[in-house]
């Protein structure tokens, strides 16, 4: 799991109806066949939107390649009472930092992400120097 989810499982939790989770590389077109069978599936530039006709969860399958390394340090943490696969904190900074950055992301999205760096930053401070001198003035 990465995104706000996987922040929770560091910090004070925030509610989201958003559930983002990276999958092995070689194994993103599995994932996709697996999805297609019970649920919607929409692809986009850097990942598969996954949902349920009834449900207000949203599901995000990252195919962003740079995600998929994060795979293989994860460890199960607790996340809404369920242990579950979450990425490194320092893979869940680097993915926010990454979506933060992207040229060309939703208002509210970033305002999203950014909140996320900071909550991190306040709970883990030793962490600051790997986030960029432009993102840590955003945040401050």
């Amino acid at each position: 799991m990465i995104g706000g989810q996987a922040v929770n499982a560091y910090v004070e939790p925030l509610v989201s109806l958003d559930l983002d989770i990276a999958v092995a590389v070689d194994q993103i077109d599995q994932a996709r066949k697996l999805m297609q069978e019970s649920f919607t599936v929409e692809e986009f530039l850097h990942s598969l939107n996954v949902s349920s006709p009834g449900s207000n969860l949203r599901v995000q399958i990252q195919i962003d390649p740079r995600h998929g390394e994060f795979v293989g340090r994860a460890s199960a943490r607790e996340v809404l009472g369920l242990s579950l696969p979450v990425a490194t904190l320092e893979d869940v900074l680097q993915g926010k930092i990454w979506a933060a950055s992207d040229p060309d992301p939703r208002a509210t999205k970033r305002r999203k992400d950014l909140l996320d760096i900071a909550r991190i930053l306040k709970a883990n401070p030793q962490l600051k120097s790997r986030v960029p001198a432009e993102v840590v003035q955003e945040i401050a």
